[in-house]
């Protein structure tokens, strides 16, 4: 080979590697198998259908199931940090599983995007970001409705996980600031097959309401169960079980529940001046033409929030640095903290150094169970 020529092939090849260099890489875990499978699952689905290419800049996504299990999620962000080089992590479905991705996110410093609420401790806050409602947020909206119900005691079963441990605490925060007592706190594990006993101790206390905090179909066992003990009174769930399968498998056992949900679950309920209107119905659009009629999801939808995060950061990081060098990542979360006002399936986001959740009272629409469905409660 002569000279000039191997000069020529060294040139190329080099431009092939740089090329290569300049992709984004997204690295993704989820639930799409274990208990919150019917959340990881749509998470999944939407992830296929976000942009291969932001700002003239190929992307390329690297999707690993976690499997519902916080020790596999750890184990799948170390991959795609240190042997993947990922530029950002999204997920992961459930709040024990996002937990765990941060413990490597921050230690790496690494972006994450979470798809699941938690209260990460502050010396990691930093390097992660939220999609979903804060339980705040949500918490409050049920207090809200509890109180203007005549609601005056309410008992409380969740998860005996962070997200139980996140709701209890916000929910007796909010109840009591409207006046509402907590005459029952019970537990259940995520994997459980009967709750009696917790059941049966809550309608002891005979509260005006029961709040279920759980998440997709291992929510409906509790509220089963107090409806084959003749239960009365009120229930109200948590935005986790805005999905169909938990419709599908309660059946009527579910009916008459009130809970708080994102705009994107009853888009075309709500009128033409809400924010997220317009993005809701694009994505509803575009899903369920991969997925089939009545596919959305509200999972989903927080991976498609987060598919809207990126294009608008991306741009701005690669200003900055180059894909796959810990500038990026720095540059890339620096965007993230500076995006205000951005529509989305769940309200409109307006993040800052010193707050990573970014939604307000815009993210949340009150729904009851009507005949199978989501009906917005005016």
């Amino acid at each position: 080979m002569s000279k000039s020529l191997h000069s020529l092939l060294a040139l190329l090849l080099a431009g092939t590697a740089t090329s290569a260099l300049a992709d984004i890489t997204v690295g993704v875990t989820l639930s799409t198998t274990g208990p919150t499978a019917s959340l990881g699952i749509p998470e999944k689905n939407t992830v296929a259908l976000l942009p291969k290419s932001i700002a003239g800049q190929k992307v390329n996504y690297i999707v690993l199931d976690d499997a519902t299990d916080p020790t596999a999620a750890s184990k799948n962000a170390r991959k795609l940090v240190y042997e993947d080089k990922v530029d950002v992590i999204i997920g992961s479905t459930s709040t024990p599983t996002s937990t765990a991705v941060l413990e490597v996110a921050a230690e790496s410093k690494t972006p994450q995007i979470a798809l699941a609420p938690f209260a990460p401790a502050a010396d990691k806050a930093a390097w992660v970001f939220q999609m979903p409602q804060d339980f705040g947020i949500m918490a409050g909206a049920i207090a809200e409705h509890m109180a203007a119900s005549g609601v005056k005691t309410v008992a409380f079963i969740g998860y005996t996980d962070g997200y139980g441990e996140l709701w209890l605490r916000d929910m007796n925060r909010v109840a009591a600031a409207k006046g509402i007592k907590m005459v029952a706190t019970e537990r259940y594990n995520r994997t459980d097959t009967s709750v009696t006993g917790q059941i049966l101790k809550i309608i002891s206390a005979n509260p005006d309401a029961v709040l279920i905090a759980g998440s997709g179909t291992p929510a409906v066992l509790p509220q089963a169960t107090l409806v084959e003990h003749a239960y009365k009174g009120r229930i109200y769930q948590t935005h986790g079980v805005a999905n169909k399968d938990f419709l599908r498998v309660g059946g009527k056992n579910v009916e008459g529940t009130v809970l708080p949900v994102g705009p994107i679950l009853v888009a075309e309920q709500l009128p033409d001046s809400n924010a997220s209107k317009k993005v809701a119905l694009a994505y509803i659009k575009a899903y369920e033409a991969a997925y089939g009629a009545d596919s959305r999801n509200s999972f989903g939808a927080h991976a498609w929030d987060a598919g809207l995060l990126l294009q608008h950061a991306i741009p701005e990081a690669l200003k900055k640095a180059k894909p796959g060098t810990p500038e990026f990542r720095a540059a890339l979360r620096e965007a993230m903290e500076n995006v205000k006002e951005m529509p989305a399936d769940h309200g409109v986001f307006s993040f800052s150094a010193s707050d990573h959740r970014g939604l307000d009272s815009r993210a949340v629409v009150m729904v009851r169970v009507e005949n199978g469905n989501w009906k917005v409660l005016h």
